[in-house]
């Protein structure tokens, strides 16, 4: 297995199947809530009409461009934060989308702050509503032991299923939506 580190100084639409399985964890307000990805998706800077970089680095999405596993969260349509991590080489505005998982740790916190009991994690904004990101937590370096968000290794499932990308109108053509084989059928 490869580590998160060697993951994500990939190509997005390489590394991002493999990090299915892994967590992603929030310690914040001191609680922690963890949830297994089983849906990413991956954007590639310049080379993706559909990425946030596509048209070069600004002061919204400079996280993209920083060191891989630095947390780029954006506002999507003025009302959900969205969280990616970077990826590739450091300048290259390669991202991976966290778009759902399965709440295994704190999922009384996750309710509170979702307002409800099911469907806790499973979309981009309401996997950032469960953990507790917002638009402060931009930047901050996923890998870092102490990080109040961080990614940690897990257990990749056994199968993966490529699809295009949803909720984008650009180069959604593209099979760069990765899903644990269990949650396909449910997410399509």
């Amino acid at each position: 297995m490869s580590s998160l580190e060697e993951i994500l100084v990939r190509p997005p639409d390489e590394g991002a199947p493999l990090l299915l399985g892994s967590f992603l964890v929030s310690d914040i307000g001191g609680v922690r809530v963890k949830v297994r990805l089983d849906e990413v998706e991956a954007y590639r800077g310049a080379d993706d009409p559909a990425s946030h970089a596509y048209r070069g680095l600004t002061p919204r999405n400079g996280s993209m461009f920083a060191r891989p596993g630095t947390l780029y969260v954006y506002r999507s349509y003025g009302v959900h934060n969205c969280a990616n991590t970077s990826a590739g080489p450091v300048g290259t505005g390669w991202g991976i989308l966290f778009r759902g998982g399965e709440v295994v740790e704190g999922e009384s916190i996750a309710r509170k702050r979702r307002g409800r009991d099911s469907g806790l994690a499973d979309g981009p904004g309401k996997l950032c509503q469960a953990l507790g990101i917002d638009l402060s937590h931009d930047g901050l370096y996923l890998l870092a032991p102490d990080s109040p968000i961080r990614l940690e290794q897990g257990e990749p499932p056994e199968v993966v299923v490529s699809t295009p990308r949803v909720g984008i109108t650009k180069a959604k053509e593209r099979p760069w939506r990765f899903v644990a084989a269990t949650m396909a059928t449910a997410r399509q």
